[in-house]
């Protein structure tokens, strides 16, 4: 059985994967993170666990080959749960969360669960170790401090960045809700002076052809180019715009292939641009990024990938 984690909101890729693993007469199961709590049913020991979702359906963790751990979202408190026992209802599941999650370690994962962590969290250790094998990153500052930053706009973007939240993830894969990026420049400069409320990544504001959003599953890539050269991020715009099959140069394969293998994944969904002057930057990497809209668009068999290269992962653990 292959545990799928995920949330009660998602879609699309997450079916696309289980009706593969059903045609192949491989079992899953379905884990939402917002629903463990306490509709569900829940023991864990030092070794095993059991859970009974709402509908009935329970999984073992004895019976569990593999996981991927593909969205997660916080438990949700019951609605007529006084507010002020949210903070415990919600620390608790967590925690017992957490415990399960760590029972299944030493199974396959589509990314180890530690590597994963440590790489969504770390902006900086990403740009480190991109720039480590080969890749070409903006400069980049990590700042609540105005005045560092009104000196890095200066003296690194010439007057003009982009400033990302680090923390703000979008909901679904059309970017609802999310609000992450934005341009600095000589109109917006004092909004700068609240920054002490909100750290910001800040980086030059590079005049682009186009975006890249590439799929990388242990050494396989599919990679899908969008001409958004006059928005920020194509998420905010992507209806405006067609996604349309992209060839990456092979130098490029390998030195993400490096920075991936650095990082301990075997999947993630990586971000680049190509500058009007032709260079290739590389902005992140997502552990658990969305790509359903480049299967959808451009026929890429992402979902199919996915599941085979965890299914193969099972037989050489079980060697």
């Amino acid at each position: 059985m292959i545990l799928c984690i995920t949330h009660s909101q998602d879609f699309y890729t997450v079916d696309l994967f289980f009706d593969y693993l059903s045609s192949k007469n491989i079992p899953y199961y379905r884990l939402n993170s917002d629903q463990l709590n306490h509709s569900q049913k829940i023991s864990t020991s030092p070794k095993t666990f059991v859970i009974t979702d709402s509908l009935g359906n329970t999984v073992h963790s004895q019976d569990i080959k593999a996981v991927w751990h593909r969205k997660s979202w916080k438990v949700s408190p019951p609605e007529d749960l006084d507010e002020n026992f949210h903070p415990i209802f919600i620390s608790e599941y967590e925690t017992l969360k957490s415990n399960i999650f760590t029972l299944l370690e030493h199974l396959p994962w589509i990314n180890p669960f530690e590597n994963e962590k440590k790489i969504d969290l770390h902006k900086m250790l990403q740009l480190k170790i991109a720039e480590k094998n080969g890749l070409k990153i903006p400069e980049t500052i990590f700042s609540n401090d105005e005045a560092e930053v009104r000196k890095f706009l200066n003296e690194k973007c010439g007057g003009k960045a982009i400033a990302k939240l680090h923390g703000v993830w979008s909901k679904n894969m059309t970017g609802e809700n999310m609000v992450s990026t934005m341009i600095v420049d000589g109109f917006n400069i004092e909004s700068l002076s609240d920054i002490v409320y909100s750290p910001m990544i800040f980086q030059p504001y590079i005049e682009k052809e186009y975006e890249l959003r590439i799929v990388y599953i242990d050494g396989e890539f599919f990679a899908g180019k969008i001409n958004n050269s006059e928005n920020t991020d194509w998420r905010i715009t992507q209806h405006n715009y067609v996604w349309s099959v992209y060839e990456l140069p092979n130098e490029i394969q390998m030195k993400l292939t490096l920075m991936m293998k650095e990082m301990g994944l075997y999947f993630g969904a990586i971000d680049m641009i190509k500058s009007s002057d032709r260079l290739y930057y590389f902005l992140e990497v997502n552990p658990q990024g969305e790509w359903g809209m480049l299967q959808k668009e451009l026929g890429f068999p992402i979902a199919e990938t996915i599941a085979d290269h965890l299914l193969k992962r099972i037989e050489d653990h079980e060697e």
